[in-house]
């Protein structure tokens, strides 16, 4: 199952990533750096699968506490 946040905060720096690199071609190439560096963080986030595991130990941690008092 995927996290919602995960999935909008992946595309987004996949797509913005992607934009930065095209504009590169048109403005200079130091843009396409940090073009790639988005990129490659959105990839990382997008593909993530530890952080779901992560919330769901907390999201259970926090019901059980919830219950007891």
């Amino acid at each position: 199952m995927m996290a919602i946040s995960r999935v909008i905060a992946g595309l987004f720096g996949v797509v913005f990533g992607i934009a930065m690199i095209v504009g590169a071609f048109f403005t200079s190439f130091a843009l396409a750096i940090y073009g790639v560096v988005f990129l490659v963080i959105g990839i990382v986030i997008f593909l993530n699968s530890k952080e779901d595991e992560i919330e769901q130990i907390k999201f259970k941690k926090s019901i059980k506490t919830k219950r007891g008092s």
